[in-house]
């Protein structure tokens, strides 16, 4: 981080198509300890509205990424941008030398995963990915009761009217999305259950019914996970449902951790005893960061992110392997090295 970084106006580029993928532009635009001063469209029919919607100046819009990276005085970007498009632009603004916030999933290729992890770690610049389980305060709290020891069994799953809201969007075009609905919506699920219970995956065995004849864009999926510690876990995954449930199970020798939620409000938890009892923590609210809060301020401190890129390496490595699983028919090893 640069001297001047901690008390000045951070001056960040962001690149989207069409709209900005995520709402952390908007939040950067509001946030009083950043500028948006350049923005990439890759979709030139809507540059100049959202160019004036984050009020950007004329010379400050691009519909060339390579181009804004060269010529514009930044200190961060954000990649707001269909998930094949992720690895080339994170892997172009880092070797500028600027801090990135990348939209998840980070990369849908596990070599482009592990290439930029190994970039993120070696480097100095903040890497922070779009995986916002990670500041809820449901999932903080499920987190500390795994610190000193993992789940043996979970089930986790999520449905979402998700075929029909991407209809005539980028994420029915395997070419951009990279996949379905797992590597969509079902990719926050995986990393809120990995990253909250600590547990590391061996391997998968997977089924999917797809949405496409060519078989590349699912639209339920069913994984069994077995962990490296000898836990076990289903996921299933509901893209062509009526409204968005989740639920996340998690159990341990003392009871469970049930995190539940509808549509995209924060979670709640609830913590099982052996003997069946109940008890809700005291969530507030109000005390969580958004992320573009929580990506300034990793920028600031120099402290990690929240979600790193080993985070995403991990659920790279498992959403790849379950897809091989699924036209395979075969349990598929989950590595994260090469």
């Amino acid at each position: 981080m640069r001297d001047d970084q901690a008390s000045a106006s951070l001056r960040i580029g962001i690149v989207g198509l069409g709209y900005i993928g995520t709402t952390v532009g908007g939040q950067l635009h509001r946030h009083p300890h950043a500028t948006v001063r350049a923005l990439c469209d890759l979709d030139s029919a809507r540059l100049e509205e959202t160019g004036t919607e984050f009020g950007v100046p004329t010379d400050g819009r691009y519909t060339d990424y390579a181009t804004m990276l060269e010529d514009e005085p930044l200190d961060a970007v954000l990649v707001g941008t269909p998930h094949t498009l992720h690895y080339e632009q994170v892997a172009a603004a880092l070797e500028h030398d600027y801090h990135v916030y990348c939209d998840k999933p980070l990369a849908t290729d596990l070599e482009h995963a592990r290439d930029l992890t190994e970039r993120a770690e070696r480097g100095e610049q903040t890497l922070m990915v779009g995986y916002q389980r990670h500041l809820q305060t449901a999932f903080r709290t499920a987190r500390e009761r795994f610190l000193d020891g993992s789940p043996n069994w979970l089930t986790a799953s999520i449905t979402q009217d998700w075929i029909d809201d991407s209809m005539g969007t980028w994420r029915l075009d395997p070419d951009l999305s990279g996949g379905g609905f797992l590597y969509d919506t079902g990719s926050h699920v995986l990393d809120g259950v990995l990253w909250t219970t600590g547990l590391e995956p061996e391997s998968v065995a997977a089924s999917m019914t797809f949405h496409d004849e060519a078989e590349r864009i699912d639209e339920r999926a069913h994984l069994d996970v077995r962990f490296e510690n000898g836990a076990t876990g289903t996921f299933s995954f509901n893209g062509d449902a009526p409204s968005v449930r989740e639920h996340i199970h998690c159990w341990d020798d003392e009871g469970a951790v049930y995190l539940e939620g509808r549509q995209w409000g924060s979670r709640t938890v609830t913590e099982i005893d052996s003997d069946a009892g109940e008890y809700d923590p005291y969530i507030d609210f109000r005390t969580e960061q958004n992320r573009a809060e929580a990506f300034l301020e990793s920028v600031r401190t120099g402290e990690e992110p929240p979600a790193t890129a080993r985070d995403a390496l991990r659920v790279t490595a498992l959403t790849e392997a379950a897809y091989e699983a699924a036209r395979t028919g075969d349990r598929v090893s989950v590595s994260l090295e090469n």
